[in-house]
């Protein structure tokens, strides 16, 4: 549980920041990188990026194979990702983010996507994702770096109906990982 209470959560304005670049990949930013996989390990996600854990530095870890304790662990840790191209056919899927416990969201992006990003060894590195959760994740992860969330891909009566089932859900107790409150 104290993995979930590092978790910063919507409204709070880091969310809408830019982050900065990191400029030498050192034993504190591996540290942060051990720390973060913990927390999105613990509430069972498949991403976290800096903000998210008030960190205002260009940093995701991502592992979309992780299917809860006990399973596999395949994790990615990208120093500044860069998006490099979001093309191909749009992909429209349900989205859930640890900052946004309690809702899932329809979002539209890029079912193609390649991404630039150093490695925790500071090698460059080259991620390519098509029509999976590897593409949303990627798109949505960098998104965090840059001040957006998956509320601000949304149409504004889309947006105010989703800022008013989270702020129902968080009233209810929703903590991060829950993408549905139970009744």
């Amino acid at each position: 549980m104290n993995e979930l209470k590092q978790i910063v959560l919507s409204p709070d304005p880091r969310l809408s920041q830019e982050c900065a670049p990191i400029e030498e990949i050192d034993d504190e930013v591996r540290a942060l990188a051990k720390r973060m996989l913990k927390i999105m390990y613990a509430a069972d996600g498949c991403g976290l990026a800096g903000p998210q854990v008030g960190e205002m530095r260009q940093i995701v870890v991502i592992d979309v194979d992780y299917a809860g304790k006990g399973s596999k662990k395949n994790p990615y840790v990208l120093i500044n990702p860069e998006v490099i191209t979001a093309d191909g056919p749009e992909h429209t899927g349900s989205e859930g983010c640890l900052s946004f416990p309690g809702v899932s969201v329809t979002v539209t992006r890029p079912s193609h996507v390649v991404v630039q990003a150093r490695n925790l060894d500071g090698d460059l590195m080259q991620y390519e994702a098509r029509d999976n959760l590897m593409a949303v994740c990627l798109q949505h992860e960098i998104d965090h770096v840059h001040g957006v969330t998956m509320f601000d891909h949304l149409a504004p009566i889309a947006r105010a109906q989703a800022e008013h089932d989270y702020q129902e859900a968080l009233a209810a107790g929703a903590r991060p990982g829950e993408t549905e409150v139970a009744e």
